[in-house]
């Protein structure tokens, strides 16, 4: 079903200054119309469904009562960010969201003024709001001006140490800063931790009635009407004196909590903040992910991310597959291998179902941590685990994992501890973009002494390295894996482990060689079969391990072809990288092999289906194909030789 919903106020509204004029009774019919709007475009391009649902009638009151883009609107990890698209001049791309050329599904700076600060991983809203703060009072310039700040974040992102040191600095410098706590008991996964708990606590506790004793918090800041006792002042100061105690010690005034889709609550509340708040002050607004939409309510993620839907029923398309996805073969051969060593434990950073640990909590939830939107604490957490004589599988995105470096290095690295990284969305993952991609885990894993690192070519590697990561107790080590489905090989009954820092040869051939590590050896194989009928018969290896490196293959295949070339699914400064040095410093270079290291390009490349991000970087097999031929001098038809 594709027919468009009814939107008659939505529709003059480009950009939100027309919503000026509007009053509140249009206002709340515009949230009505601008969540059908919202739905309907998601049930076309898929993505990012369930929290946009639950922050329309925050966005709408926002733009109606500030004055953005002057007023900055941070929006926390920005997968709520679809209707604030929708109100600010881009409605009319909203159905090219996460398409090759389209919107992004997230924040970004170049794409929009009114998108001031970009965001798709989570708890840095306060921050950024508290530097726009900053460089307005110090008499910052930009072109659009400055004027308030205010971040957007979810109970979830509150999770993040990284939140409470901004929350701790802007009640330092007493800034006038508006934080947003949108409050909805759900991230991604439910949230957990004695954070989620408190803010739980906050709305359960019996109202707080006595407004002599709420005075002494933010009720100040009501106009006069609501501090004589109005229904809604009522509902507004509920709970705020006993609530707040936790950031009214940061140094913010608290409000709330409050009905985060009740408009005759938000407006006039944010409308009062605007004309009197001097210092920090935190809302705290109670929202609903997947509100307004039968069938994201009923999900059990509510929706949070989805593929192309039926708009009536909210069924998803999703493209069958011979093949299971990487993620789901990791999740079993982990259970696999758990089954049979009681001292395997499983850690991840608010994604069980990302990670397919959900599956491994099902089985063995004694033995499985979710521990939030804490990617830092989870690999020390994991660190400690194996110095307790445990088997941790520290569980994360490529892109999360980034976010726990220097744990990785202080806490793992130079304590050898046998900590194994499971390192999903591995490479170029599609509709995320640039800021999911995997790009530099091989690079910033490699270069550190005592490290393994491999990558899985298939999902039959895949279970090995699983196996492999279990029973290497030497230190630590790391296997990284694509999102999506795998290529369809048979798969082994058991992993088994293999030769730590030995590859295998694929294929035999001569003149060249290539060298391939991950899952880009599928695109390598297609290549062959198109240079074996140019009468080119190139040899193809799978490395298997980045560190340590197979210096025997590697030096053997230097001498036995006149060309060696790489191929990784990683940036510059990785796998391609360790190759060189290690021919370098053999003086192979000095007899003229030729050498070649195919990697991503430097830079970040915006969202596409994953064939044509690919694309972009050439890695796919017309590109290794040509990559060869030029490499062996080899002209193609109608082609020029450089």
């Amino acid at each position: 079903m594709t027919e468009r919903p009814k939107t008659p106020l939505l529709d003059t509204i480009r950009r939100p200054a027309d919503m000026k004029s509007l009053s509140d009774r249009q206002l709340t019919q515009l949230a009505h119309e601008l969540r059908s709007e919202t739905v309907s475009a998601v049930s076309v391009t898929g993505g990012h469904l369930g929290a946009g649902l639950g922050v329309v009638e925050l966005t709408v009151a926002l733009h109606a009562v500030f004055d953005t883009p002057r007023d900055k609107i941070i929006w926390d990890v920005g997968h709520q960010c679809y209707p604030h698209k929708i109100l600010t001049e881009r409605r009319d791309r909203i159905r090219t969201l996460r398409m090759k050329d389209g919107l992004s599904g997230f924040t970004k700076r170049s794409e929009s003024p009114y998108d001031p600060f970009g965001a798709a991983h989570s708890s840095t809203s306060i921050s950024a709001a508290l530097g726009f703060a900053v460089a307005r009072d110090l008499g910052g310039v930009v072109a659009e001006g400055l004027g308030d700040a205010i971040a957007v974040i979810g109970d979830g992102s509150m999770s993040a140490g990284m939140a409470y040191e901004a929350m701790n600095n802007a009640g330092h410098l007493k800034k006038r800063l508006i934080v947003i706590l949108n409050d909805n008991e759900m991230s991604i996964a439910p949230p957990v931790g004695a954070m989620s708990a408190y803010l739980s606590r906050l709305y359960a506790e019996e109202p707080f009635q006595d407004f002599a004793a709420a005075a002494k918090g933010a009720v100040s800041l009501l106009p006069g009407p609501f501090r004589e006792g109005a229904k809604r002042a009522k509902e507004i100061l509920k709970g705020m004196a006993m609530g707040g105690t936790l950031f009214e010690q940061l140094g913010f005034s608290y409000i709330g909590p409050i009905d985060g889709h009740d408009m005759d609550v938000l407006l006039p509340l944010l409308r009062t903040v605007k004309a009197r708040a001097t210092g920090p002050i935190l809302i705290h607004a109670l929202t609903k992910k997947g509100k307004g939409y039968a069938p994201a309510e009923a999900a059990r993620d509510k929706g949070h991310a989805t593929a192309k839907f039926n708009l009536v029923t909210g069924e998803q398309k999703k493209t069958p597959s011979n093949a299971p996805s990487y993620t789901r073969v990791f999740a079993e051969s982990l259970i696999q291998e758990a089954a049979e060593d009681d001292k395997i434990c499983a850690i991840t950073a608010a994604m069980p179902d990302g990670t397919g640990l959900n599956l491994f909590a099902e089985r063995y939830p004694s033995r499985c941590f979710d521990v939030g939107i804490a990617e830092q604490h989870g690999v020390t957490f994991s660190a400690a685990l194996a110095a307790g004589g445990m088997k941790p599988f520290c569980t994360m995105y490529s892109t999360f994992l980034q976010r726990g470096y220097d744990q990785v290095v202080h806490d793992v690295a130079i304590q050898r501890l046998p900590v194994r990284f499971a390192i999903d969305r591995a490479g170029l993952v599609g509709a995320d973009g640039a800021t999911h991609a995997g790009a530099f885990d091989i690079a910033y894993l490699s270069n550190l002494p005592g490290f393994v690192v491999m990558a899985a070519a298939d999902e039959a590697e895949l279970k090995h390295m699983v196996a492999t990561a279990a029973a290497h107790d030497a230190g630590p080590i790391a296997f990284r894996f694509p999102r999506g489905d795998g290529t369809g090989v048979e798969m082994p009954a058991r992993g088994i482990p293999l030769e730590i820092g030995k590859g295998r040869i694929i294929s035999k051939g001569g003149r060249v060689a290539i060298l391939s590590f991950g899952t880009r050896l599928s695109e390598v194989e297609k290549a062959a079969e198109a240079l074996v009928a140019r009468g080119i018969t190139p040899t193809i290896a799978d490395a298997r391990f980045a560190k340590p490196l197979d210096r025997d293959l590697i030096l053997d295949l230097a001498a036995d072809h006149e060309a060696l070339i790489t191929i990784e699914e990683g940036a510059i400064g990785g796998f391609g990288s360790h190759v060189a040095q290690l021919l370098a410093e053999e003086g192979v270079f000095d007899h003229g092999l030729k050498y070649r290291s195919m990697v991503l390009p430097d830079i970040f490349i915006d969202q596409a289906s994953p064939e044509d991000m690919y694309a972009v970087a050439r890695m796919n097999a017309s590109d290794i194909e040509a990559k060869v031929l030029d490499v062996l001098g080899v002209a193609r038809i109608g082609e020029a030789r450089a």
